[in-house]
C-alpha cells in the first residue's frame, strides 16, 4: 500500500538529457515530475541522463515531488540505473513495462523506495492486481502508447477500444489501496481534447494524468481536482450529517457518502506543498 494519503493529479514526464527542461520544470507546479531515463532518451545519451537525473532531484523541483523513470528490466541499464536510484533523492522510482508481481518485488527491494509501475502491456494488464499488491508499491500508471501498440490497435482506434484494460487498472490498484494515473494525451495542440480525456479518466476512477508537455498541467489539474459546486455540495452534506442513514437533499446518505465527501475535500489541499502528501 502507498505510503502517500493523497495522489498526484499531475504527473509529468520529462527527458533526463534536456536540461533546460528539467530547470523549467522546477517552477511549474506540477504535482509530480518524472524525469525519464527510459523512452525519451537516445541510447547514446543513458549514461549522461542517469547522472543528470540524479543530480537534478538532489537540487529538488521546489514544490513537485519527483521521480525517476528508470529501463525495463530486460534492458542492459536497467542494473546501473536501479544502483543510481536507489542512493538518489528522488520521491519515487517509476518501473516501465511490468509483466509479472516477482519481477516487481525484486526491483522494489533494490530500490528501497516507493515504486510506480506502468502498465504497458497485455500481461501488465493481465498481472496487474498480482503487481499492485507488491510491498512498497506505490502506485500503477497505464501506459496507454504501447498498449495500444501491443494490442494491435488501429491508429484509428481511441481510448474505447482499451476500456477493459483502462478499468481492470483502477480495479487492481484500488483493491491494493495504492494510486492510478492515467496515461498520456498525444494531441499537444488540442486542449478540448486533453481535457474531455481527463474527465474520462476521473470518471473511470483514476487519480491523476499523465503529461508529456507544461501546457497540459493546468487542464488536468483542474480536472483531477473538485470544482468549486463539488467542495460546496461536500462541505454541506459532511456539515448535515448526523450519523447512520439519513435523508439529504431529496436522497438518503450514509456513513459510505459522509466518507466520500470529506476524500473529496482532502483532494481540494495543496497537493504538492501539503503536509498529508507524504504521510
Amino acid at each position: 500500500m502507498t505510503t502517500a494519503r493523497l495522489a498526484p493529479r499531475t504527473a509529468l514526464f520529462l527527458p533526463a538529457s534536456n536540461p533546460r527542461a528539467i530547470e523549467k520544470a522546477r517552477g511549474l507546479g506540477a504535482d509530480l515530475v518524472i524525469l525519464d531515463l527510459e523512452d525519451a532518451v537516445k541510447q547514446a545519451d543513458k549514461v549522461s541522463a542517469r547522472v543528470a537525473a540524479v543530480e537534478a532531484v538532489g537540487q529538488g523541483f521546489a514544490a513537485s515531488l519527483s521521480a525517476i523513470r528508470i529501463n525495463a528490466i530486460d534492458t542492459a541499464e536497467h542494473g546501473e540505473d536501479v544502483a543510481a536510484i536507489a542512493g538518489s533523492s528522488a520521491n519515487f522510482a517509476v518501473l516501465p513495462k511490468a509483466e509479472s508481481a516477482e519481477e516487481v518485488a525484486q526491483v522494489a527491494r533494490a530500490l528501497g523506495k516507493p515504486l510506480l509501475v506502468m502498465i504497458e502491456t497485455p500481461r501488465g494488464v493481465l498481472g496487474a492486481a498480482e503487481i499492485a499488491a507488491v510491498p512498497g508499491l506505490a502506485g500503477l500508471i497505464i501506459g496507454t502508447n504501447d498498449l495500444a501498440a501491443s494490442l494491435r490497435l488501429p491508429p484509428s482506434s481511441g481510448r474505447a477500444q482499451m476500456g477493459v484494460s483502462l478499468q481492470s487498472v483502477v480495479l487492481a490498484a484500488r483493491a491494493a489501496g495504492v494510486w492510478a494515473l492515467d496515461g498520456v494525451f498525444n494531441k499537444l495542440d488540442d486542449p478540448q481534447g486533453l481535457a474531455a480525456e481527463c474527465r474520462e479518466g476521473r470518471a473511470l476512477g483514476y487519480d491523476g494524468k499523465s503529461l508529456i508537455h507544461p501546457n497540459q498541467i493546468a487542464i488536468a489539474g483542474q480536472a483531477f481536482g473538485p470544482s468549486e459546486a463539488e467542495l460546496a455540495e461536500a462541505r454541506a452534506l459532511v456539515a448535515a450529517a448526523t450519523g447512520g442513514a439519513e435523508r439529504y437533499d431529496g436522497r438518503m446518505i450514509e456513513a459510505m457518502h459522509v466518507d466520500q465527501a470529506r476524500a473529496l475535500l482532502d483532494r481540494a489541499m495543496d497537493y504538492a506543498g501539503s503536509d498529508d502528501f507524504l504521510a
